[in-house]
Formats: C-alpha cells, structure tokens, sequence
C-alpha cells in the first residue's frame, strides 16, 4: 500500500502571482521536473549570463511550489496545512554532483527529492520534518541548517526558514524521488 503523499500549492508563473493554482503531489513535481516541459525555459535561463536579467527571466517564466504547505495564498498567515516538508536551497554550489551523492546518502535526513536548481549551479533538497508546538517550521530549519554546515561545511539558503518559501520548478532529469513515491 502506498504512503499517502505530502501535498502542498503550485502556482503559476510569474512569482508575484502569490494565489496556488492547485494542490499537488511529489509525484506531481518529480513528473514536471523530468519532462520536458520545463527543459527549454531551463536552458534559456542558463544562457542569460547577467545576475538582474536571469533573476527577472526565472520569476517570470517558471512555476513554483511552497514545499511547506498548503496555502490560501503565499504568506505564512495563509498556511492552510504544513506537508511535513522543507526545501532546503543551497546555492553557487562548486561540486553540484558531490554534494549530490553526499546528501542522498546522509544518515540522519532522508531525502523525499532533490533536484539541480534552475540555474544550474545549486541543489533543491527536499527532506521530511516532524512539527510539534515546541519544534516549529523555523526551529527545524535552524537545526538543520546548523547539522548541513557541521557536516558539509556548506550554508543552506537562510531564506528557507520561511514557511512559505517559493521554489522554481525547472527541467531536470536526473531528478530524485524517494521510490515510496512513485510505488502503486
């Protein structure tokens, strides 16, 4: 029997459209990554060698998901359901493969999905989280972040203790997704 899947919003592009379009699934995500949907948006993105015009180029062109949640809109006092999910983001990355294959096999956090950044550059790392009154989305962030840099010596984007933090999706085939998920 399969595990029920964390759900949480998608939304269209561009990124300041802060309404879900819809609910979806990893499943859902780990399909849009590795087809070719994206893959042309992706490597226009990577062409646009300019910090200001690549930035406005992603947020514009590409869909997003809030990892954490489901939401009613993109603020964390709309946060409707927490999926038990955070999106860790880790970017300008030297060794993109290493860092990988190292956090696929890291022993205390079990990766629900990881993907290449849109860029290029940097890593999506999707891990599950156990949310009590004491241990909130923000606390977890911290103690994760802080076992990621003393173990990989390497900072995770602080901007994704936010609750409501949008990832881009982009095209990528070499995507991962724990196999519960893709199990009927």
């Amino acid at each position: 029997m399969m595990k029920k899947q964390p759900q949480f919003s998608y939304y269209k592009e561009p990124v300041k459209n802060v309404v879900p379009y819809k609910t979806i699934s990893m499943a859902d995500v780990y399909r849009a990554l590795t087809s070719n949907y994206l893959k042309e948006r992706t490597h226009q993105l990577r062409l646009i060698s300019g910090k200001a015009e690549n930035r406005v180029f992603k947020a514009s062109k590409f869909p997003y998901v809030t990892f954490s949640g489901i939401f009613s809109k993109r603020n964390e006092k709309s946060l409707m359901k927490h999926s038990g999910l955070i999106a860790l983001d880790f970017d300008h990355v030297e060794n993109v493969e290493a860092l990988k294959t190292s956090l696929l096999i890291d022993p205390c956090l079990e990766t629900e999905l990881l993907f290449i950044s849109p860029n290029g550059n940097g890593i999506k790392w999707i891990v599950s989280i156990e949310l009590t009154k004491k241990y909130t989305h923000a606390k977890m962030f911290q103690a994760i972040s802080t076992y990621i840099y003393k173990t990989y010596s390497i900072e995770v984007d602080n901007a994704c203790k936010d609750v409501s933090r949008a990832t881009f999706l982009c095209y990528d085939p070499e995507a991962y997704i724990n196999p519960k998920y893709l199990v009927k």
